[in-house]
């Protein structure tokens, strides 16, 4: 196994109790600020060059640092925008870590990252950072950014987080233009070895249209060619608003599908679900994905939305999902991308069209393991 993959911090996070999805989120995102110099194609946040007037303040951040601790979530992730455009993330990065919370940064490969010192990243309390890569190319990634040079930021980012001895995940965005790329993609990751491969079905909100979304079928065979990976890879591969991968593991590889090596999510897990998303001005979604305005910590604790909004009740109940979603006997390990369900329909309970499978009549609901 690749030795990132059993790094002590990691396996604290693996090992932690936890209480389920009724009780508290398994990831918060925190977008700290919207700012970033990129200009990507895909944004969710439709990023801007400059932090927004009503960011949550330096004492309004700290308050919030504290309540999260109160959550205990498994899993803080500070984003954006670009998170180092905040002169104070690390010091938010401290403090978080102060009170006991597990934190990853997801920064936007500019020049302001490589300014950064690697090392007090870390010291600051960091463990894994986030890159993304969105094209397998030089060409294909810089345009995909908006930005020539951050193919090769994020290559050079990549090497100094190794350096570091800094965790890192890359994540790939898979989109109806650069999915012919996945081959390139799979041979750049050998070659980098992140400690993991977050690969991204394209959600349409932000900058990205319904255009953008690659067909189901082509993104079936890329799953099962990501599912002979697993346990083969020198790297973890996990998905992002792509749960039916999962789905795609346990058919091939039957009970050993539940498990993969990194840092386990519950089964289960999708918008709402095990995630909770808080936006630079407090707003409360159930991802950054699915931009419902649930709340604010500003005005509430971020526990009692996380519990006891109507909408965050719904999307746990896989009762309450529709079409071949709702009849699927993989639900519960499953649910389908309820963002990606809504970006196309409008109805975040409809079922995810980037999925092919159809459910088997009369199979009887299948339930959750512990972790995947």
């Amino acid at each position: 196994m690749n030795a990132a993959l059993s790094r002590p911090e990691w396996s604290k996070v693996e090992s932690m109790a936890y209480d389920g999805f009724d009780e508290r989120p398994f990831l918060v995102f925190w977008e700290i600020t919207r700012a970033c110099a990129l200009a990507c194609k895909h944004c969710r946040a439709e990023a801007q060059s400059h932090r927004h007037p009503d960011e949550l303040t330096r004492e309004e951040s700290s308050r919030l640092i504290r309540q999260l601790a109160e959550l205990k979530p498994p899993m803080l992730i500070l984003t954006g925008g670009d998170p180092l455009m905040r002169t104070d993330a690390l010091d938010l990065v401290r403090e978080a870590t102060a009170a006991g919370l597990h934190v990853g940064l997801s920064p936007s490969a500019t020049a302001r990252l490589m300014h950064a010192d690697f090392s007090e990243i870390k010291a600051a309390g960091v463990e894994r950072i986030s890159l993304s890569l969105d094209g397998a190319t030089r060409q294909t990634h810089d345009a995909f950014r908006g930005i020539s040079g951050t193919f090769d930021r994020t290559i050079a980012a990549v090497h100094r987080a190794h350096a570091a001895d800094l965790s890192v995940q890359i994540n790939t965005t898979l989109t109806r233009g650069n999915l012919r790329e996945y081959e390139a993609f799979k041979k750049l990751m050998f070659e980098l070895k992140p400690a993991m491969w977050s690969v991204f079905l394209l959600v349409p909100t932000g900058r990205a249209g319904i255009a953008d979304l690659p067909d189901p079928l082509d993104i079936e065979h890329v799953f099962q060619d990501m599912a002979s990976l697993v346990g083969k890879a020198p790297f973890a591969i996990k998905t992002t608003e792509g749960h039916h991968f999962r789905r795609v593991l346990i058919q091939r590889h039957g009970a050993s599908g539940r498990q993969r090596p990194g840092m386990r999510s519950p089964l289960g897990i999708r918008d709402g679900r095990g995630v909770m998303f808080i936006s630079h001005t407090g707003v409360v979604s159930p991802s950054g994905f699915l931009p419902f305005d649930c709340g604010n910590v500003r005005e509430e604790h971020p526990a009692d939305i996380y519990r006891h909004h109507p909408l965050f009740i719904s999307l746990r109940d896989n009762d309450a999902l529709g079409g071949k979603c709702g009849r699927c006997e993989f639900r519960a390990v499953c649910g389908g991308s309820r963002a990606r369900a809504y970006g196309v329909t409008g109805d975040p309970f409809a079922e995810d069209p980037a999925c092919i499978y159809q459910p088997r009549q009369g199979t009887a609901k299948m339930s959750a393991a512990p972790h995947a």
